[in-house]
């Protein structure tokens, strides 16, 4: 009986073992994010934990929102952390990926801010507002737009589809200029106010609490981790979901990522 009780004990203490060790056929996690507070909240919150569990955790980072993925489902890099569900579901359907959400996290918000103005109320006839040319935060910024009363959008259209086409009456008299979003922090020099993502805002040293409106965030806009659809199941991913819902990471976001809008698990 002594010697049935100490087998059993070394099993339970294996078993506990291998529930707090790293993925033996994946000890190495490349995690690729664009510059900025998502690098910074993997930096601070996720590769400490991962760590931990005998992880060694490596930060790519992007400067645009196509490779990430194209990285992803290359085998460059093991998840992402850069995007929204619909940017995600549409990116990996246009470019025929098999790509998949494992959590959603903590979102910097897009804003509209100016160098020239301080009120939204100085818009004027012939204002020029920069607006992302991704097809998908194009149609974010296109609804901001139409919330605070610079356009009408044709009540028809796809919401996460909008384009300029779709627009039915330019009521302020703007001039919308399409840029790439990463480059919309630069832009505020040249146009009269800009949409800039939350994530290229704090990359170049401006704070959410200087946007002139933030949008709101839903579910569908919060940023999420992604990975290939095949390796979902795999113990390194279940690792990644542990470190997002850790106490760890909820006490860095609480440190240094003030003003973020988060899921409802790290509310």
């Amino acid at each position: 009986m002594k010697l049935r009780a100490l087998l059993l004990a070394v099993v339970s203490l294996g078993m506990i073992g291998s529930a707090n060790a790293a993925d033996p056929a994946h000890t190495t996690i490349r995690i690729g994010a664009t510059s900025g507070p998502y690098t910074d909240q993997i930096h601070y919150g996720i590769a400490p934990v991962l760590e931990k569990l005998g992880y060694k955790v490596k930060i790519v980072e992007f400067s645009d929102y196509v490779r990430p993925n194209l990285a992803l489902s290359d085998g460059d890099i093991d998840a992402n952390l850069f995007q929204h569900e619909i940017y995600l579901k549409r990116f990996a359907e246009d470019h025929k990926l098999k790509l998949s959400e494992v959590i959603k996290a903590p979102t910097a918000p897009i804003g509209i801010y100016s160098k020239r103005h301080k009120k939204l109320d100085e818009v004027r006839a012939g204002s020029t507002v920069a607006i992302p040319n991704d097809a998908t935060n194009m149609a974010r910024a296109l609804g901001v737009l139409q919330q605070i009363g610079w356009v009408q959008i044709n009540p028809n259209a796809n919401p996460t589809r909008v384009s300029e086409r779709d627009i039915t009456a330019n009521l302020k008299q703007i001039k919308l200029v399409p840029l790439e979003a990463a480059q919309m922090p630069r832009a505020l020099d040249d146009v009269d106010f800009a949409f800039v993502n939350g994530a290229f805002a704090i990359a170049s040293g401006l704070k959410l609490t200087q946007a002139l409106y933030l949008a709101t965030v839903p579910d569908s806009f919060l940023m999420v981790l992604a990975v290939r659809t095949a390796d979902l199941d795999k113990p390194y991913v279940q690792d990644l979901r542990r470190a997002f819902q850790s106490p760890e990471y909820k006490k860095a976001l609480d440190e240094r990522f003030e003003g973020y809008v988060r899921p409802a698990y790290l509310k």
